[in-house]
């Protein structure tokens, strides 16, 4: 009450009071900025961490993270890639019928195993008739008409297990391809980021593009012979004969036999780069998928982190990396899909002299001629299925593998 009743009576110390209050609010002020700064700072820190927190990983351990990656979506994805598969090469051309269902095949292969032959689709088939004494199906028992009617004639007329069709090339070529794919972007984007941090802050969202159409790039043609392997396996229709189907090495002999069987083509050195038949349709469908798919994936899943703060761990990582990979992954998909019809339609090409003399732009031409806009997006629908979840596999697994082996090496 004493101290109350001299500030009252001295004016000037209450002018002083409030000048310091003023400046103690200023203060206050000050520092709760500095604080609300620094702790924007500490959010924003361990969302980078979460994406790029493996700054004393070398390669060989994003490359184990990548490598497991890539043989878990191989493995559960690859019946929508023979999906996709067979709608585009159904309508490039490729029959899927008995190859003895046509009279002229008959005739020219006639004798006495073929007086009663079985050419029905399934030893099941109710819907065959006879031709003689020849039992043949109906031509629709050998068209798809969708995804599920693939997995249904796949599964009846070839058994369960071709559903897995060149799952063998699928993960010689996913492992080597995810584990140069993956750290790969990881480590430009790195550099690229700190790059234009420093010189060119502005078009620092543009480092997801840019590495992730150069890491594909590197990968792709690193790899490529496989790839063309895998969709001829998967693409051609292998008749029951008792015979084990070809693998990726007979394949890739079967390729390269064609051309040096062939006449009037440059000499057989030059002739194996029809190994890499369709490189630049698929670097042309592939170098726009990375660069959508990570654009949209990016910021999607620093935002998703964003919101976990300090709390982040293994399952928010793996949800919210698996979300914005299932998103990114599907609409980069859809918009490259034309991309992916002509790739395919370059590789199943069976004549060498065609095949090495075919381009991107004509086979578009071509398809879109044929089938219009439904032909450049045939078989969307297994694309999409397929390459969300697979990249979300990916990448989810991906990060959180580095995040475990990360946190390994911080608690030693």
């Amino acid at each position: 009450m004493g101290q109350e009743s001299e500030v009252s009576q001295t004016p000037w110390m209450s002018e002083e009071h409030k000048s310091r209050v003023e400046i103690g609010g200023n203060v206050s002020l000050m520092t709760i900025s500095m604080a609300t700064e620094g702790d924007e700072t500490l959010h924003r820190q361990p969302q980078r961490s979460n994406t790029t927190s493996d700054g004393y990983l070398g390669l060989a351990e994003r490359a184990f993270s990548a490598a497991g990656a890539a043989v878990l979506s191989a493995i559960l994805v690859n019946p929508l890639d023979v999906a996709k598969t067979r709608l585009q090469a159904q309508a490039a051309g490729v029959p899927y019928s008995h190859p003895l269902s046509n009279v002229i095949n008959r005739m020219a292969f006639s004798g006495p195993n073929m007086m009663f032959a079985d050419l029905r689709c399934s030893p099941s088939c109710t819907r065959a008739g006879f031709c003689g004494t020849v039992a043949i199906c109906p031509p629709d028992c050998f068209q798809y008409k969708g995804t599920l009617d693939v997995f249904y004639k796949i599964v009846r007329q070839e058994g369960f297990a071709r559903l897995w069709r060149g799952t063998n090339a699928g993960l010689a070529l996913a492992v080597p391809t995810v584990g140069i794919y993956l750290p790969c972007y990881d480590i430009i984007r790195n550099q690229l980021e700190q790059f234009m941090e420093r010189n060119t802050p502005s078009m620092t969202p543009y480092a997801p593009v840019v590495a992730g159409s150069l890491a594909r790039s590197l990968a792709c043609m690193t790899c490529y012979p496989i790839e063309l392997a895998r969709t001829r396996m998967q693409a051609f229709k292998e008749v029951h004969t008792g015979k084990k189907a070809p693998g990726v090495w007979k394949t890739l002999f079967e390729v390269v036999s064609q051309v040096n069987s062939t006449s009037n083509i440059q000499k057989n050195l030059q002739n194996y780069r029809v190994l890499w038949t369709g490189l630049g349709a698929q670097l042309a469908r592939d170098v726009p998928f990375s660069a959508i798919c990570w654009s949209t994936l990016e910021p999607i899943r620093r935002r998703l982190l964003s919101l976990t703060g300090n709390e982040s761990n293994t399952a928010t990582l793996l949800g919210a990396n698996f979300s914005a990979g299932f998103v990114a992954g599907s609409l980069a998909a859809a918009a490259t899909c034309p991309l992916d019809v002509a790739k395919t339609r370059r590789q199943i090409e069976k004549d060498p002299v065609r095949a090495l003399r075919m381009t991107t732009r004509q086979t578009l031409m071509e398809v879109w001629r044929d089938g219009g806009l439904r032909g450049l997006f045939t078989g969307v629908g297994p694309r999409v299925g397929r390459a969300g979840p697979s990249v979300g596999i990916v990448v989810s697994f991906y990060e959180v593998v580095k995040h475990v082996i990360h946190g390994h090496y911080a608690t030693t």
